[in-house]
């Protein structure tokens, strides 16, 4: 006897399918508007710290204009990227809330860095966020 669907199951599919609606509906070139995973993935965590109720949308708004004012002034090195800019705003916002250190920030960092570029992508992942083509055209 089946003892049903997790009872997160309806809301992790809401949430998957607000993420592919509000991606479905950004503008962008070829099928979608990132050129990287690690693009979607900021995109998501945003949007998912957002429903969680860890900030409000405008504390993003503000954040994300403030890291590409910076930018335009000058400040770094970096080649423009939108999704940097929205990786730093995230940021920002998450540590004023207390939700994330430098150190961890660092730390992981480093994890991230020096992982090899395609580190485990012959291993299946449990709950990956996809698009589905056919919304994408």
């Amino acid at each position: 006897m089946s003892a049903g669907p997790r009872p997160d199951a309806t809301e992790l599919g809401d949430a998957r399918r607000r993420i592919e609606e509000l991606v479905c509906n950004m503008p962008g070139t070829d099928d979608h508007p990132f050129d990287q995973p690690w693009e979607l993935r900021a995109f998501a965590m945003a949007v998912a710290a957002y429903h969680g109720g860890h900030y409000q949308w405008s504390e993003f708004q503000l954040s994300l204009i403030e890291s590409i004012q910076r930018w335009e002034r000058g400040e770094g090195d970096d080649p423009w990227s939108y999704y940097a800019h929205w990786l730093d705003a995230l940021e920002t916002v998450l540590a004023a809330k207390g939700m994330l250190s430098d150190e961890q920030l660092d730390r992981q960092t480093k994890v991230v860095l020096a992982t090899p570029r395609n580190a485990n992508h012959h291993e299946a992942h449990r709950d990956p966020v996809a698009i589905s083509p056919a919304l994408t055209r």
